[in-house]
C-alpha cells in the first residue's frame, strides 16, 4: 500500500524549482510524521519514568513543606515572638499555604488544614489592605482643606510618578506577559488557520480522487477492480482525516492517467504547496501539544523553548533526571530547615538570619 509521493510524472524529467521546493516540503512532512509517531509511542514511557523518578521526590517535598507549615503555626501559638519575628512567621506560613493549597500529593486532612490557614491569612491580607486604603482616603480628604494650587501641583506630580511606575511596570513583568500572550494568540490563530486549510484541502482532494477513479464509471472489469481498491483506500484516508495520504493517492492517480511528458502544472504545484504547508503546520502543532503535555517544570519549559522545535526524546529524559537531582537537593535543604524549626533556639536562629 506504500508508494512514493513525487511531483513529476516521469522520473527522467528534470524537476522545476517549484517542484523541488514541493519535494522538500514532502520530505519535511514525512519527517514530522515520524517524529509525531515517535513522541506518541514514547509518551506513556516518559510519564511512567517521570512518576517513578520526579513525582516521588516531589511528593516528599510537599510532605516536608506541610510539616514546616504545621511546625511554624504551632510555634506561633506556643512561643512569644517580637512583632518583627511574628511577621516573618506569618509571611512564611502564608507562603507555604499558597504553595500547598493546590497540591494533589497531600491527603484530605492535610489539605483541609492548608485551606484553613490559607483562608485565615487571606482575610488578614484583605483586612490590612482595607486599613491601608482607609488611611490613604483619610489623607486625601484632609488635603482638600489645603491650598488648591498646591494640591493641583501635587496631583500632577503624583500622576507623573504613577505614569512612570506604570511605564516601568509595563517594561517589566507586564510587558513580558503581554508578549507571551500575543505569541500564544498568534500560534493559536496559525493553528486554527492550518486546521481550516487542512479541512478544505481534504474535501477538495477527496472529491478530485472520487471523480477520477469512481469504479461505477469504469466499464473494464479489471480496471474497475483496481479502482475499487483505490477508492476504498481514499475513503479510509478521508475518514481518518489523513490529508497527506490523500495527496499521495491523488498524485499517483494523476501520474498513471497523464500522457504528458511535463511535470505538474503551476496551478497544481500551488495547490499542493498550500495543502502540504497546512499539513506541516498541523503536524508541528500536534507535536508541540504532545510535548507541552509532558513538560512539568520551568526548567523543562526553558529547555523546550531553547530547542526551537528540535527537542529530542532523550533530552526530556535527561531533563527529568536533572530536575529530580535538583529537587532531591531542595528536599535535603528543607528537611534541614525543618529540624531547626523543631527547636525554639533553632527557630530563633533562622529568624535572626532571615533564612526562614
Amino acid at each position: 500500500m506504500a508508494f512514493d509521493l513525487k511531483t513529476t510524472v516521469q522520473p527522467n524529467i528534470e524537476r522545476s524549482t517549484p517542484e523541488k521546493k514541493l519535494n522538500r516540503l514532502i520530505d519535511q512532512i514525512e519527517q514530522l510524521k515520524r517524529e509525531l509517531a515517535a513522541w506518541e509511542n514514547a509518551k506513556s514511557d516518559i510519564q511512567l519514568y517521570s512518576r517513578k523518578r520526579f513525582m516521588l521526590v516531589y511528593a516528599e517535598l510537599h510532605e516536608v513543606l506541610f510539616k514546616q507549615l504545621e511546625q511554624l503555626w504551632n510555634s506561633l501559638s506556643s512561643h512569644e515572638f517580637s512583632k518583627a519575628n511574628a511577621a516573618q512567621l506569618d509571611d512564611k506560613i502564608y507562603a507555604l499555604a499558597k504553595i500547598l493549597k493546590s497540591s494533589k500529593l497531600l491527603n484530605q486532612a492535610q489539605l483541609e488544614k492548608v485551606d484553613e490557614l490559607y483562608a485565615y491569612y487571606q482575610q488578614m491580607a484583605e483586612h490590612a489592605q482595607n486599613k491601608k486604603s482607609k488611611k490613604k482616603n483619610d489623607a486625601a480628604y484632609s488635603d482638600l482643606n489645603s491650598d488648591f494650587s498646591a494640591v493641583s501641583e501635587m496631583d500632577k506630580a503624583e500622576d507623573w510618578e504613577n505614569t512612570e511606575w506604570e511605564r516601568e511596570d509595563w517594561n517589566g513583568e507586564q510587558y513580558s506577559q503581554a508578549r507571551e500572550q500575543a505569541k500564544l494568540k498568534r500560534q493559536q490563530e496559525k493553528r486554527e488557520q492550518a486546521e481550516k486549510l487542512v479541512e478544505q484541502s481534504l474535501k477538495t482532494v477527496y472529491l478530485k480522487i472520487a471523480a477520477s477513479i469512481h469504479p461505477d464509471r469504469e466499464p473494464d472489469e479489471t480496471k474497475k477492480l483496481e479502482k475499487t481498491k483505490l477508492f476504498q483506500r481514499a475513503n479510509e484516508a478521508y475518514e481518518q482525516q489523513d490529508l497527506f495520504y490523500l495527496l499521495k493517492l491523488q498524485l499517483q492517480v494523476e501520474s498513471s492517467q497523464s500522457s504528458s511528458q511535463k511535470g505538474l502544472s503551476a496551478e497544481q504545484v500551488k495547490f499542493y504547496k498550500m495543502a502540504l504547508d497546512a499539513q506541516c503546520q498541523k503536524l508541528q502543532s500536534q507535536i508541540d501539544d504532545l510535548i507541552d503535555a509532558l513538560v512539568w517544570s520551568e526548567s523543562a519549559k526553558i529547555t523546550v523553548q531553547k530547542s526551537k522545535g528540535k527537542l529530542k526524546i532523550e533530552d526530556l529524559y535527561k531533563q527529568i533526571d536533572a530536575d529530580t537531582s535538583a529537587l532531591k537537593q531542595q528536599v535535603k535543604v528543607e528537611k534541614q530547615r525543618l529540624r531547626y524549626m523543631g527547636k525554639e533556639s533553632g527557630l530563633e536562629m533562622l529568624l535572626e538570619h532571615q533564612v526562614l
